[in-house]
């Protein structure tokens, strides 16, 4: 019989592609409206900065928070604080005002996304992981690539219309996954579950928890820094298009992501986790090389693409040896927290490195260092040891299967042997 992922698994995935929508309405407008205040490029820059900044603050408040309260409280919590956060940005009078707000929201994304992998870890078997981060992850991406296209819409309407819009859809996301989760036995908090909660240390002594922080901090720079800051400079001015087109060879690195996740996680519950991540940041670190020596459009989005790909094989495996180092039953809300910092700060460091290699030495020099602090990452997953589980967690039947015959057996009738140590039946 073919395994079959967790319900709540599903809800968590529908959740992640709402929010998912909602950032994506808010991502392109957000310089705009900070903008408006008269302010200079910097201050938009730092404007958006903010957010992972305090995001990198306060993951470790929320590994403790989830370890206290609970994966869905923290969840929801947090996505209500950034539907406030968000919302009110959009009737922000002054630039110090909306920087106040983008810093409320990042406290509470940081909570959500902290508890939602701790929550996905818990309730999916541990032969399953990889397979259920690939889905996660590809709700946020369908998600990121949707919302875009609505919040454009959404634009000749005001230009707080799509963060009021992105509250809404956040507001929605908590009472979808309140509804659906609130009298989920797997969801509910083991308080039987005595164990000391791992912490960062303990985590750091496992080389295949070195590893993903390794690869965690470069995907962290090259997909969430370098993609974002650097690559449609580069169209444009490199490469002498348009804006537009620039918004397309991002959306073209996205489907080379999404066209693997799935395979990725599933490669990763069968083979092992260690030679897919190992692959996926190979082709990613050569393929980002690449795309800094190109000089025409084609050429660039085939490595674009290429590029995409590797970051998806790369996430599930990356994000599901996290979780057996933590172990089912193991309270890691440190551990998570610690992985999303290390992310995060990739994703703050490597724009700016990116952009001080640009002006000092070129697009190419740019793009080579980014790469190579993909490559450098493949040394510490060769020296990991394989975390995918050999086998099912022991079931309650298969314990007593040796005293009471096979599982799809009938029961016996007594023959007076001596069975499972008992004495002999009374002779008839």
């Amino acid at each position: 019989m073919r395994e079959r992922l967790p319900v709540e698994v599903w809800v968590l995935v529908a959740a992640s592609f709402i929010i998912a929508v909602g950032f994506g309405i808010v991502a392109p407008v957000l310089p705009v409206y900070a903008a408006s205040f008269g302010v200079g490029h910097t201050a938009v820059a730092a404007l958006i900065s903010a957010f992972a900044f305090v995001r990198l603050a306060f993951a470790p408040m929320s590994g403790k928070l989830v370890n206290r309260f609970g994966e869905p409280r923290v969840y929801i919590v947090g996505i209500l604080i950034v539907a406030v956060g968000t919302a009110m940005s959009g009737f922000s009078t002054s630039y110090a005002e909306m920087l106040s707000w983008r810093a409320l929201a990042g406290v509470g994304s940081t909570m959500f996304t902290v508890a939602a992998l701790g929550l996905l870890i818990r309730i999916t078997p541990a032969p399953m992981r990889g397979r259920a981060s690939g889905m996660w992850a590809a709700g946020f991406l369908v998600g990121n690539i949707a919302g875009p296209i609505v919040g454009a819409g959404l634009v000749p309407f005001g230009l707080w219309v799509p963060f009021v819009s992105y509250g809404v859809l956040l507001c929605v996301a908590a009472l979808f996954v309140w509804i659906f989760l609130r009298r989920s036995t797997l969801v509910a908090l083991d308080r039987t579950n005595t164990e000391v909660p791992m912490t960062v240390r303990e985590a750091v002594r496992h080389p295949a928890y070195r590893a993903t922080l390794a690869s965690g901090f470069a995907n962290g720079w090259a997909v969430f820094g370098v993609r974002i800051s650097l690559v449609p400079v580069f169209v444009i001015e490199a490469l002498e298009h348009s804006a537009a087109v620039a918004g397309i060879s991002m959306s073209v690195f996205a489907a080379g992501n999404a066209a693997m996740l799935f395979l990725s996680g599933r490669i990763a519950d069968t083979r092992g986790r260690k030679p897919v991540a190992i692959a996926g940041l190979i082709i990613s670190g050569l393929a980002t090389i690449w795309m800094g020596f190109t000089g025409d459009l084609w050429t660039f989005m085939a490595a674009s693409l290429i590029a995409g790909a590797g970051a998806g094989l790369l996430n599930p495996p990356q994000n599901a040896v996290v979780a057996d180092v933590i172990g089912a039953r193991g309270k890691g809300g440190p551990v998570l927290a610690g992985f999303q910092m290390v992310t995060d700060l990739g994703a703050i460091i490597g724009p700016m490195a990116a952009g001080l290699l640009a002006d000092s030495f070129g697009f190419g020099a740019s793009f080579a260092i980014t790469g190579a602090s993909l490559l450098l990452a493949v040394g510490f997953w060769f020296v990991a040891p394989e975390t995918l589980p050999t086998h099912e967690e022991e079931h309650t039947a298969a314990a007593v299967a040796p005293e009471c015959g096979c599982l799809d057996e009938s029961a016996e009738i007594p023959t007076g042997e001596r069975v499972g140590g008992k004495p002999r039946h009374p002779e008839a």
